[in-house]
């Protein structure tokens, strides 16, 4: 028997929130809102200058490849947006609520 790749371990692990577990999970994360037409989170985050918000990207972005999970963003001067959803799972998922809170502990 062939050995599953890592990808396809990634998705067998990888279940969209629903119900009760949803709603507690997106409880433990403050300022964070829906996107309309997506199951889909964003959050804008606002900075002295460039150089705070590249440095605020720089440390989500280490975060982000440690859990192999990783934002859709952009970033204007001292502005950055930030939509979490995790493809595989077809929506928000643990990971999401984890980085979000992650993201929120280094900005």
């Amino acid at each position: 028997m062939r050995q599953a790749s890592r990808q396809q371990r990634r998705e067998q692990m990888t279940a969209k929130l629903a119900g009760k577990a949803r709603t507690q999970a997106l409880a433990s994360i403050k300022g964070w809102k829906k996107v309309r037409g997506r199951d889909a989170l964003q959050k804008s985050f606002r900075f002295a200058d460039f150089n705070e918000a590249w440095g605020f990207m720089t440390r989500v972005a280490m975060a982000a490849e440690k859990a192999d999970h990783h934002p859709e963003w952009s970033n204007v001067y001292n502005k950055v947006e930030i939509v979490l959803s995790t493809h595989d799972a077809g929506g928000l998922s643990e990971k999401d609520v984890a980085l979000a809170k992650v993201i929120d502990s280094v900005a």
